[in-house]
């Protein structure tokens, strides 16, 4: 390992994040030289010695992170950057990303960069919430009763639901869907007629709802076998982070997210599934949820994400990043051309002795409220202190989390800045802190503190002809 990371300690290769933002890899280039992030949100304002943004970006209607991307790929001054960046070496850049698509692909082939992830079908593929419950089955990584059915109105969910021995109070899911936006709970025909128009025509799981717990972990997949990080708790659907029910909002990641006995079948899991993705060809870094029935202390497959994730940012500071190396240089590792030796048995070990020995929590802050407004005034991305009385306050502009020690401290990564939109479901930034910001009586007084504290710096106004589409900048 002290190998390793002496190799990307000294490493020539220009190795670029690209995204809406820095979020999900923000702190690699503490690990690997060369590693920059280009972005078109610029959470620093031109402040942060790694991060480049164009500096003409008129208003475009995006309607995904993967049109962000390909927007910033074809950009003149990014391309410019890169060919500097890379004026001192013969290796091709190496692009890392959350979302692409085939035009991506095409792009980096057509530029000369390396896309070092997974091709763009086979990730399409896996990311089908039905192709990971049959894989899930096909390697023994059983997930909550369900059944994979096309339903048409409420008496067949109900009718089909029965049959299957699942009940009436289930969780409907559509193949594809971000941060629970396509995870529906029925058990009345009013839930049904809410969410009939998105179910009808597709193929979808239905599952028991449990009283479950649920845990975020990622992996990576490397030609020794899978590495596997450390699990945290998810947040989801709270209120006053979210506007959609099931909607992911955020993570704790502390000692007992998961039992000793939980943690063991759960890592047991994610190598089964991970072998199983090996056999289809997938390589490199990927996140999944598992469930936790409480009544039963089963440990059922949740969902996987065949990418980087909104939880990379808590993987990579973690003591067992810090006892090995982020788990993302796993996946670095695998395009880097060059012969490594690692032992996964004792990657594995150590990371989950570790589990115990640190705590983080970050918070996903969409905006809750159905309206449109141009935000006047917004916090600085940047370290901020929180006093007893709950009064939030800036101390200093940082780079990322990392000097991050107290529970009463955070960073914030601002997403939207003054002149952009404000409206429901849009990211508006991130915290990170030290502390937990759940308990199994909901979110703590200090995390409600936190939200209050950030939300009481944004100034907006009202639109009245609100723009029919927004940039988006998606940090899952």
């Amino acid at each position: 390992m002290a190998e390793i990371r002496s190799f990307f300690r000294t490493n020539r290769t220009p190795v670029y994040f690209v995204g809406p933002t820095a979020f999900n890899l923000l702190g690699i280039d503490r690990w690997v030289r060369n590693f920059d992030y280009i972005v078109y949100y610029d959470s620093w304002d031109g402040g942060h010695p790694r991060v480049f943004a164009p500096t003409n970006r008129p208003f475009v209607e995006f309607e995904s992170s993967e049109q962000i991307n390909n927007y910033l790929l074809r950009d003149p001054e990014v391309q410019a950057f890169i060919a500097e960046r890379g004026r001192r070496t013969t290796a091709r850049p190496k692009i890392a990303m959350v979302f692409f698509d085939a035009e991506t692909e095409e792009i980096c082939e057509e530029l000369g960069y390396e896309l070092i992830l997974p091709p763009h079908e086979l990730r399409r593929h896996l990311d089908s919430k039905i192709v990971t419950t049959r894989l899930g089955n096909e390697a023994g990584v059983p997930s909550v009763p369900n059944v994979l059915t096309e339903v048409d109105s409420f008496d067949a969910l109900v009718r089909i639901a029965t049959g299957a021995g699942l009940g009436t109070d289930l969780v409907v899911q559509t193949p594809y869907g971000d941060s629970g936006k396509t995870t529906f709970f029925v058990a009345s025909e009013a839930d049904w007629e809410a969410c009939a128009g998105d179910v009808i025509g597709e193929t979808v799981k239905v599952m028991k709802r449990i009283n479950n717990k649920a845990a975020a972990v990622e992996a990576v997949i490397t030609r020794y076998g899978t590495v596997v990080g450390p699990f945290m708790t998810d947040l989801t659907g709270y209120p006053e982070l979210t506007p959609y029910k099931g909607g992911w909002c955020g993570n704790d990641l502390f000692p007992e997210a998961l039992s000793d006995t939980q943690r063991e079948k759960a890592i047991d899991l994610v190598r089964r599934l991970g072998a199983r993705l090996a056999q289809e060809g997938y390589l490199g870094f990927f996140e999944v949820d598992v469930l936790v029935d409480l009544d039963t202390d089963k440990v059922y497959l949740g969902e996987l994400n065949p990418r980087i994730s909104g939880t990379s940012s808590m993987t990579n500071v973690t003591a067992g990043a810090y006892a090995d190396m982020p788990l993302f240089l796993f996946h670095l590792l695998e395009h880097m051309d060059v012969d490594y030796t690692i032992n996964v048995e004792e990657i594995n070990e150590r990371w989950r002795r570790l589990a115990a020995a640190d705590v983080w929590a970050q918070l996903i802050m969409k905006e809750p409220v159905d309206s449109v407004e141009l935000i006047l005034a917004a916090p600085k991305t940047g370290s901020y202190r929180l006093s007893d009385d709950g009064t939030l306050t800036f101390v200093r502009t940082c780079d990322d989390w990392h000097e991050v020690t107290q529970e009463d401290e955070c960073f914030y990564l601002r997403v939207y800045a003054p002149g952009d939109y404000r409206f429901k479901g849009a990211d508006l930034g991130v915290l990170v802190t030290k502390g937990r910001m759940q308990t199994a009586d909901g979110l703590t007084a200090r995390c409600l503190a936190y939200i209050r504290g950030i939300r009481s710096m944004y100034v907006s106004e009202p639109l009245q002809q609100p723009p029919a589409v927004f940039p988006l900048a998606y940090v899952k």
